[in-house]
């Protein structure tokens, strides 16, 4: 996992991975399963990375989105 600049709760702190995952556990129903937690995790690591990529290369505006889009989608 990257280390994170958010936490789960959003708030801005960098911190471990396995902090992340306690932070994560704290949040989550005490009757949610192994599949559960794993899910969870997998959105939040590809949250960050995408927080990460957009950083990097920057992002696009809705206008920019739509004109992409008009490319793919038939009527």
């Amino acid at each position: 996992m990257l280390k994170s600049t958010f936490t789960v709760t959003g708030r801005p702190v960098m911190q471990t991975a396995k902090q992340d995952v306690e932070e994560l556990l704290k949040l989550l129903p005490d009757d949610s399963t192994l599949e559960d937690i794993h899910y969870h995790l997998y959105v939040l690591e590809k949250i960050r990375r995408g927080e990460a990529r957009a950083k990097t290369e920057g992002t696009l505006t809705q206008d920019e989105v739509e004109a992409r889009l008009r490319k793919w989608i038939t009527k």
